[in-house]
């Protein structure tokens, strides 16, 4: 097998619903400008409270993906 190298960049998706949801959020909009995803790591989950209340859950995810050179 060939040596590879992968990046990761560190992303924050929220979603008024659930972390799940948010995690996805952030995976799903990566995928539009990043290719040839890997692993996606959940680093960090927390909410934001308005009025008392949750108004929306935000998860840290760090993506991985396939270095192709460049920045």
């Amino acid at each position: 097998m060939a040596e590879s190298v992968y990046k990761v960049v560190e992303l924050v998706g929220t979603s008024t619903e659930s972390w799940e949801k948010a995690a996805a959020a952030a995976i799903g909009r990566a995928g539009e400008s990043l290719r040839d995803l890997r692993v996606a790591e959940v680093s960090e989950l927390d909410m934001q409270i308005s009025d008392g209340k949750v108004s929306a859950y935000r998860a840290k995810v760090k993506v991985s993906f396939k270095y192709e050179g460049g920045g």
